[in-house]
């Protein structure tokens, strides 16, 4: 049954997130930042912590999940530490996905290249998708390879 949770949640997070970019014009980085402020008072409030205990990964891994977490953090450390822990809190009880994030990042950026561009890279991400055919993609492949 977990996992039918996880899958419901999760699947109405997202849902919400792809209503938001179909139906608003709202930039993907403010419906981004507005799904980690929600999670951070939707945690304050007292909601996201129960959600969370119901629907495990469902709603722990989109990006509310995470403003649940700092949430949490800050929390825990302002309990430990008075007002300093309001700066600390955050980024102590969220390092280890933020540290995960940027090595993985940096593995993937050097195993790419390291920023260089492949020849016909530019030409191609000015072209609308219903353009190509067969052959301008085995083009493609091919100048890549």
């Amino acid at each position: 049954m977990q996992y039918l949770y996880a899958f419901l949640i999760g699947g109405t997070l997202c849902l919400i997130g792809q209503i938001l970019i179909d139906k608003t014009s709202l930039t993907p980085a403010r419906i981004l930042t507005g799904f980690v402020v929600s999670g951070v008072l939707l945690s304050a409030v007292g909601l996201y912590g129960p959600l969370a205990d119901f629907a495990g990964a469902g709603a722990s891994v989109p990006l509310s999940g995470f403003g649940h977490l700092m949430a949490q953090g800050v929390r825990e450390a302002v309990d430990k530490d008075g007002a300093m822990g309001i700066l600390t809190g955050a980024l102590s009880a969220s390092a280890a996905g933020i540290s995960a994030a940027i090595v993985l990042s940096l593995k993937n950026f050097v195993e790419r290249g390291g920023g260089r561009r492949q020849a016909g890279a530019c030409q191609v991400r000015q072209q609308s998708y219903t353009e190509f055919s067969a052959t301008d993609v085995k083009g493609f492949y091919l100048k890549l390879v």
